[in-house]
């Protein structure tokens, strides 16, 4: 019976023994064929991989280029920050406490910091990432004495941008703030990363692609706990990877600071207001002036949230360009255009005269000039802004005429001057007003035309681009900006000359005689800056103008002083020197400033007359 018990046991063994020697041969195969997979055919894959386990990746930001006016003078920069990277992989709790302290961090921020990490999905928590900007010596100090202690902490030397010139020619230079994450889904294509700025406004928005440069990326072997590991010459060469960052292009500009601090002396003692200067023989541009102003370095940097809602709150809107954003009511500084259309269309000639009492009626209803000004021809109907003259002129002459001239001048249209968002103005015509009033035209809105009120508005760089093409013969110029770019040694890679709109349709004889009643306002008795000139100084042409503004309703306990200061009138002064041979067109206005003679023509003669008159000339 045993005998037989064992033989029958050992024939059921002989009977499963195929079955699991057929188990045992194909899970060995199957871990053969992975082991295959595994080490030949991805091995490229996950050699990769386990690269990375060991690899830190340190970004090497590029440098921006600079900005330099047109003499060599350094506009934007860069100085070198320490930033603060932290990997969270490598970093305890023990490690942030002391990190915190030893920066200076309050309980507050040190609880913030705490937070911020614990916040940092997993996927991410073996990376690089920025935790502090711009830190200061002390910091700095305390950080590098005790770096070796915290493996997932590094202190990355970085280019950050600064602003000599403060908020002189802030609008039109520009300033640079961080990616948000909106943006970086767009951005990220092209290269950008979280923590990197970009322009933001001015030049630096304009020309970012030439400035920005492209980031360098440094690859160093680490340990599992992320302490870079010493490694001879030949095994760093073959374990350290580094792309070189490419620094930005520079540019030079138009722009004379010189000039533009000239333009700043001038303006002191007005709380707002806007300058514009401009070779009339090119375009280009020298002086953009903006009034009040920031300091770019204080946008590119730590705005507070204070300091922040104190400039969005102020008044004088610092942030609006004043030059190219903003439009304005051009006042009695259209009135030479108007005086064009009805020269070259051969509706009157330079001697025809009309009676100035005072006012000019219409349909019952008296149009006030500022004086009884007796016969006048258009010479010295402009020379003394005689509003009633050109509302005779305006009646003959025709809306659209009117408006066609001030078109061919550039009025009412983007200069293309590149920066910013520019407004177009308003030249209305006689269409536009049917459509507007239900196919009614009034002549009212003709004399306002003619003398720049109405729906007429212009920007100041649209008035300096008009003023130079009077001044210049009739070549109306695109206004620019930058000169040239340049390779960070100075050698020049593209250089840009001036460019010509077009020629305007009028006469040189019309102009020849444009220039000298301009001349007039300025330097005959009756002119109205008469009164401003400077005796025996450089001689200029241009004309005043005063422009009502639209009425404004004093807010709920507003100060009546600033209500009364808000319904003054625009002061307006456009003009170019030396005359008769221009080179420098100049358009001020001064936000509230009243009559453009009496406030107006002084800064802009100060301007002219200091450029004009030294070493700025060069």
């Amino acid at each position: 019976m045993t005998m037989l018990s064992g033989r029958r046991e050992v024939g059921e063994f002989k009977k499963h023994y195929k079955w699991m020697a057929l188990v045992v041969f194909v899970t060995f195969g199957v871990l053969f064929v992975r082991l295959i997979y595994l080490q030949l055919i991805t091995y490229s894959n996950w050699s990769a991989e386990s690269h990375k386990n060991i690899t830190k990746r340190i970004r090497l930001p590029a440098t921006r280029g600079i900005i330099r006016d047109v003499n060599g003078v350094e506009v934007a920069t860069n100085r070198a920050a320490y930033d603060v990277f932290i990997t969270p992989q490598f970093l305890s709790n023990d490690d942030l406490s002391r990190i915190a302290k030893l920066m200076g961090l309050s309980r507050q921020e040190a609880a913030s910091l705490k937070k911020r990490i614990d916040q940092i999905p997993a996927h991410r928590r073996s990376h690089m990432i920025r935790f502090f900007e711009d830190i200061t010596r002390d910091q700095l100090a305390s950080l590098e004495t005790h770096q070796r202690d915290f493996w997932g902490l590094d202190v990355v030397v970085v280019p950050v941008r600064r602003y000599p010139f403060k908020s002189l020619g802030a609008h039109a230079i520009g300033f640079l703030n961080e990616v948000n994450a909106e943006e970086l889904q767009s951005l990220a294509k092209r290269g950008y990363a979280a923590g990197q700025r970009v322009g933001r406004s001015g030049l630096e928005r304009a020309w970012e692609s030439y400035l920005r440069g492209r980031d360098g990326e440094l690859a160093v072997v680490v340990d599992v706990r992320g302490k870079e590991i010493a490694l001879s010459a030949a095994a760093r060469n073959k374990r350290q990877q580094t792309r070189e960052p490419i620094p930005g292009r520079d540019l030079r500009l138009t722009l004379n600071m010189e000039m533009m601090r000239t333009v700043e002396r001038a303006f002191r003692g007005h709380p707002s207001g806007a300058a514009v200067l401009v070779d009339v023989r090119t375009g280009r541009v020298r002086a953009m002036f903006s009034k009040p102003s920031y300091d770019l370095n204080e946008m590119s940097g730590k705005l507070s949230p204070e300091r922040s809602k104190e400039i969005e709150e102020n008044p004088f809107r610092p942030l609006i360009d004043k030059t190219t954003y903003e439009s304005y009511f051009p006042g009695s500084t259209f009135k030479p255009f108007s005086a064009l259309a009805a020269l070259q269309d051969h509706i009157l000639d330079t001697s025809t005269h009309f009676d100035c009492p005072g006012y000019y009626e219409l349909g019952g209803r008296r149009f006030r000039c500022s004086d009884a000004h007796g016969e006048v021809d258009m010479r010295k109907a402009i020379i003394q802004s005689c509003n009633v003259y050109f509302y005779h002129l305006a009646e003959q002459t025709g809306l659209d005429r009117l408006a066609r001239i001030a078109q061919d001048f550039g009025l009412g249209a983007r200069t293309g001057i590149g920066i910013n968002t520019e407004a177009t103005g308003f030249i209305p015509t006689k269409q536009w007003y049917l459509k507007q009033y239900g196919n009614k035209f009034r002549v009212g809105f003709t004399l306002n035309e003619a003398l720049g009120q109405g729906n007429t508005r212009v920007t100041l760089i649209q008035l300096a681009m008009a003023y130079s093409a009077i001044a210049n013969g009739g070549t109306l110029y695109v206004p620019q900006l930058v000169q040239s770019v340049e390779a960070p040694g100075g050698v020049i890679i593209e250089e840009f000359q001036p460019r010509v709109r077009r020629r305007v349709s009028i006469d040189r004889e019309h102009l020849s005689y444009m220039i000298d009643s301009l001349f007039g306002v300025v330097n005959d008795k009756k002119g109205t800056a008469f009164d401003v000139r400077i005796e025996n100084g450089v001689p200029i042409a241009g004309k005043t103008g005063t422009a009502q503004v639209s009425y404004r309703r004093p807010s709920p306990g507003e100060n009546p002083r600033r209500a009364g200061y808000y319904r003054r009138s625009h002061a307006w002064f456009v003009g170019f020197a030396p005359a008769p041979n221009p080179e420098y067109a100049a358009a001020v206005l001064v936000e509230h400033g009243g009559p453009g003679g009496k406030y107006a023509a002084p800064v802009a003669i100060q301007i002219l007359q200091e450029v004009l008159s030294g070493e700025l000339r060069k």
